[in-house]
């Protein structure tokens, strides 16, 4: 009997350890070990499965690495190759925020810091909600866990690829002009678009010029198989 009772205390003891093991272990360090996206991932309500990160045929005379950002669908496509793709889900500027050209991606950050530009600043006044000067990069921050700064030549467009903190948004004509993707995707992107990236943002203006692409749907080899 008084093995027992000895081998019940050692085993509650071991649980009581790793519970409270488990309840002291930062959340940012148990999400980190997993994706550094994780946390802003998590029990948050995904777009619908048309805009989620899928290999596509796409049929265009683009130069493999060139993104292709097709705003009226809601699309942004990843050109690698011979009728070769990686369509992701985006968010697009509202109603007389949308845009078009091509531009280059000429610097990038993960986990970003915010500046609201000054008229978004006083735009937002108007409407009662009051926007820092500067806000810290973080699981809170609108820009998400990276960015992708678009330059017309040597100046900036003021316009990013970029997360977000509110992924059921893609698929939505809701941002100020910036292109919205869910973190996971960006961070998915990003480590695949180099400084100097040709992007051609195919929007209202068709400043874009002449840009040829067609979506011909999944791969379903590539999807299956890899590759």
């Amino acid at each position: 009997m008084k093995h027992r009772i000895l081998a019940a205390v050692f085993t509650a003891t071991l649980l009581l350890t790793a519970s409270n093991a488990a309840a002291f272990t930062p959340a940012a360090k148990t999400a980190a070990a997993q994706s550094d996206v994780t946390l802003v991932a998590t029990q948050q309500k995904k777009p619908p499965r048309q805009f989620w990160r899928t290999k596509v045929r796409l049929k265009t005379d683009e130069a493999p690495g060139t993104i292709i950002v097709d705003t009226n669908n809601k699309y942004l496509y990843l050109v690698e190759g011979p009728s070769k793709a990686t369509r992701y889900g985006i968010g697009v500027g509202r109603e007389g925020f949308g845009w078009s050209g091509v531009v280059k991606v000429q610097r990038k950050a993960e986990w970003p810091g915010w500046t609201p530009p000054p008229e978004m600043i006083v735009r937002e006044r108007k409407k009662g909600h009051i926007l820092p000067a500067y806000q810290e990069g973080g699981i809170d921050n609108p820009l998400g866990a990276r960015a992708l700064y678009l330059y017309k030549g040597k100046s900036d467009s003021g316009f990013r690829i970029h997360g977000t903190n509110q992924p059921w948004t893609i698929g939505q004509n809701m941002s100020s002009g910036c292109i919205r993707m869910m973190n996971q995707d960006v961070e998915h992107l990003y480590a695949r678009t180099p400084i100097g990236t040709k992007v051609i943002v195919v929007g209202p203006g068709n400043k874009q010029g002449e840009v040829s692409y067609d979506d011909r749907g999944v791969d379903i080899l590539r999807t299956i198989f890899g590759g």
